[in-house]
């Protein structure tokens, strides 16, 4: 599905400014090329689709049953959706900005957003080939348990306050009843629809456009700054701080969920635990600078910093929770 953005970063990376893609110029240019089109693309996409069926459908009744009695449900299916769609974690954030103008709880949209960059179908199916079914479904679980705990979590300690005004705003109008003004096919028609929806979409993109210049040029200039063979060298000995120490490292980095099976494999074939290397590929998806400056667009520093120790915490216990359970592959 994203084939389209590679070749397009290979054209302009390699073909038009000449660079090889063994050096890390090339490399950088790269990743920055394909990572920007593929989430301006996801943007307007994901913002209009979603913008479009709130104004053609009741959404009542998804909402109700997300935010009521079946709360524990609506978790499970966030952090499900999060894990059958194949975004990174700065490419899930159009969803999680849709959910919110859905007026679906905050604890379930994170539920979503802590979910997707750890798990979709390309990483079990490498992780499957790598490691074996046993680990793969370990993983999975993890991963599902990180983004359901993470929702509760951040809905017990009500979270949505902590958003950005343009996004608490959303939320709250997505929350109206339809007598209050909710819009619906009998009130709109298509015309209005998509007037609507572009209005939304031109609104959301106008405000994060520039942040994912900012977000995923960084995450382009340290793509490969850590040398080769230095985390094995100085993390490889499997004693309790080098987790944690994996984590640190991890966050300045930026990949997404596919893209560090190839870095999973090396480091585990060169002999770093397999609780160390899960730890610091985990900081480098979801927990990353670039994510947490596009992310700074929708949440005010309160919120982002929970979100930070939140993940810093449930990576580092992950790591040290595998290097027990599996301290020899």
């Amino acid at each position: 599905m994203f084939e389209v953005f590679t070749r397009l970063a290979d054209w302009l990376a390699y073909d038009l400014a000449g660079l090889s893609s063994s050096t890390k110029s090339g490399q950088a240019l790269h990743f920055f090329v394909e990572d920007t089109t593929k989430i301006f693309v996801l943007l307007i996409v994901m913002i209009y689709l979603i913008a479009l069926i709130r104004a053609s459908l009741n959404v009542d009744r998804v909402r109700d049953f997300l935010a009521g009695k079946n709360r524990g449900a609506g978790y499970l299916m966030g952090a499900g959706f999060g894990a059958v769609t194949p975004f990174c974690s700065c490419s899930s954030i159009p969803v999680f900005l849709g959910f919110t103008s859905a007026g679906i709880p905050v604890g379930i949209t994170m539920a979503f957003l802590l979910t997707s960059p750890l798990i979709n179908e390309v990483a079990v199916l490498l992780l499957l080939s790598l490691l074996g079914w046993k680990f793969t479904l370990v993983y999975i679980f993890v991963g599902m348990m990180v983004g359901i705990l993470g929702g509760v979590f951040l809905d017990a300690i009500r979270a949505e306050r902590w958003l950005q005004s343009f996004a608490l705003k959303a939320l709250e109008q997505g929350r109206q009843t339809s007598s209050a003004g909710c819009v619906s096919v009998e009130t709109m028609s298509m015309t209005a629809r998509h007037r609507f929806a572009r209005d939304e979409t031109l609104e959301i993109f106008g405000r994060v456009w520039k942040w994912v210049i900012v977000g995923v040029g960084l995450g382009a200039a340290l793509h490969g700054f850590v040398p080769d063979g230095w985390i094995e060298a100085n993390l490889g000995d499997g004693q309790w701080w080098t987790v944690p120490a994996a984590v640190g490292v991890g966050i300045p980095l930026y990949s997404n969920a596919t893209g560090v099976i190839p870095v999973m494999e090396s480091l585990i074939t060169n002999g770093l635990p397999i609780g160390t290397t899960l730890a610091f590929c985990m900081s480098t998806v979801a927990a990353s600078f670039p994510e947490f400056i596009l992310l700074k667009q929708v949440m005010q520093w309160r919120l982002l910093a929970i979100l930070f120790a939140m993940l810093l915490c449930a990576f580092t216990l992950i790591g040290w929770i595998f290097n027990f359970l599996f301290p020899v592959l």
